[in-house]
């Protein structure tokens, strides 16, 4: 059996209010075309469909397009919910997508092997075993006898991921024995590498789980959440597949793929590298080098390539900031879009304008980071440091949560 392993797919997502629509669309019509290359049984998506809770009409009408572009492949669909899904909303067309022969859980089930979904092959006959868990929020792994302190907190969660895991190879190995297995999950794994994109989850992935606690059950393990495609040090092959595009300038080097399984060879997944539809590009320097590097951009792309500007300056000096804007409002070059600039000066002076020009931007900062700086402005002792920074992350978890549910 051959399956294509996905994830992180954002629909909605917009870079500095920038819309993304296409380049999903390109993605689709190439994933199509991959799978009927590779003769693809069985398609994972492992969590994050939607980059908001509430996405709009237009990006659940590019969900279900992609759905049914994907189903007249005749190939089966495993998907599941991540952070940044409403489970509400993915598991309320779930019975008639089953018929489709689409799998689609958004939220933990009240038993474990409702996330058990068996897998027949073409001989009619069970092949293959998917444990398809979504994100597992607070509230499915912490009971509130679980501990008041802040190390108590992260070992429940930590305890509570693990016992999942474990819980379903148990049911596995009882109902489907000697029948391969393999699990998708949405968390964050020890050790990996993020980006600027990511959301914090579960207290501020401080109760980032160790892959040696998959156990050593399953034959392969497909993570979403993490948007750089990377491999994860289990006793068992665990891998990241990555978001399919970039989504923010931090992902710019990213080579961005999906993972290709084929079961009668090895659980370990070939590489295939997604075409890159546009480019992300950070330009840094003082104003004139800025001037160079975008007089000769020469573009390739099947996309308008969008543009980050930072310009660095030794002093202040407001007539560069007003040159920067006109650059900036003049650019004209087919092919390319400046979507964010920002301006450093390195010998920074007291005076408010200098304050003003140099400091960051408030929409530039995501909430823990302001919280950060007041926290900054107090002096506590590490233990209770820690403990306000846990609760913080925690009501965030909530609020998320909360606005999830007003949503729908």
């Amino acid at each position: 059996m051959k399956i294509l392993h996905t994830a992180d797919w954002h629909i909605g997502k917009k870079l500095h209010k920038h819309e993304l629509s296409k380049d999903f669309d390109l993605f689709i019509e190439w994933l199509c075309t991959c799978i009927q290359e590779k003769g693809v049984d069985l398609l994972l998506i492992s969590g994050d469909v939607f980059d908001l809770a509430n996405p709009s009409s237009e990006a659940r009408k590019q969900y279900y397009k992609a759905l049914l572009q994907l189903r007249n492949l005749n190939c089966k669909i495993i998907l599941t919910g991540g952070n940044h899904d409403s489970p509400a909303m993915l598991d309320a067309p779930g019975e008639i997508l089953r018929e489709l022969e689409m799998h689609v859980i958004g939220s933990l089930r009240d038993t474990i092997e409702e996330c058990i979904i068996p897998i027949k092959g073409s001989s009619g006959k069970i092949e293959l075993v998917v444990v398809a868990l979504p994100y597992l929020r607070d509230a499915d792994l912490r009971s509130a006898a679980d501990g008041n302190t802040y190390e108590d907190r992260l070992e429940a969660i930590r305890m509570g991921i693990q016992n999942t895991f474990l819980g379903a190879a148990e049911v596995c190995k009882t109902q489907f024995p000697d029948i391969p297995a393999l699990a998708m999950g949405h968390l964050y794994a020890a050790g990996v590498e993020t980006s600027e994109s990511e959301r914090d989850i579960q207290i501020g992935n401080q109760a980032a789980f160790q892959a040696s606690q998959f156990g050593e059950f399953f034959d392969y393990i497909a993570l979403g959440h993490i948007h750089k495609p990377q491999k994860v040090n289990g006793l068992v092959p665990t891998y990241y597949s990555g978001s399919p595009i970039p989504l923010s300038f931090s992902e710019r080097k990213d080579e961005k793929r999906v993972l290709i399984l084929d079961t009668e060879e090895s659980w370990i997944p070939e590489s295939i590298p997604v075409p890159v539809f546009r480019k992300l590009l950070k330009l840094t320097g003082n104003l004139n080098e800025l001037q160079n590097k975008l007089s000769e951009l020469i573009n390739n792309s099947m996309l308008n390539n969008l543009i980050e500007l930072e310009m660095i300056e030794e002093h202040y000096d407001a007539t560069k900031l007003y040159e920067l804007d006109k650059l900036i409002q003049n650019f004209d070059n087919p092919g390319f879009e400046i979507v964010k600039s920002r301006v450093n000066f390195k010998n920074k002076v007291t005076g408010a304008s200098e304050l003003y020009a140099g400091a960051p931007q408030l929409e530039d900062l995501k909430p823990k980071e302001v919280f950060l700086e007041l926290l900054a402005n107090h002096e506590y002792e590490t233990d209770t440091n820690r403990e306000i920074l846990g609760a913080f992350d925690e009501l965030m978890e909530e609020l998320q949560q909360q606005e999830t549910a007003n949503e729908l």
